[in-house]
């Protein structure tokens, strides 16, 4: 577990991730990062554009189809 700080930057408030995270997210200056709240807490992640699209594809699917899911569901 590793604890980070907030910090002011210009008007904004920033977390500084240590080398050793950057590392593990395989991310750097200047690379998005997605941050997803989970049952858990939020999860931080390499912003992946591949699953963004997928993500609107299944949702845009499930609106299109939501009484069939719905009747699937009872």
């Amino acid at each position: 577990m590793t604890t980070l700080k907030l910090t002011q930057i210009g008007n904004s408030v920033g977390v500084i991730l240590p080398k050793e995270t950057l590392a593990k997210l395989r991310v750097e200056k200047g690379d998005a990062l997605t941050l997803t709240e989970t049952p858990m807490g939020f999860s931080l992640s390499a912003f992946d554009e591949t699953k963004i699209k997928q993500l609107e594809a299944a949702e845009r699917m499930m609106r299109k189809n939501r009484n069939m899911l719905h009747k699937l569901a009872q």
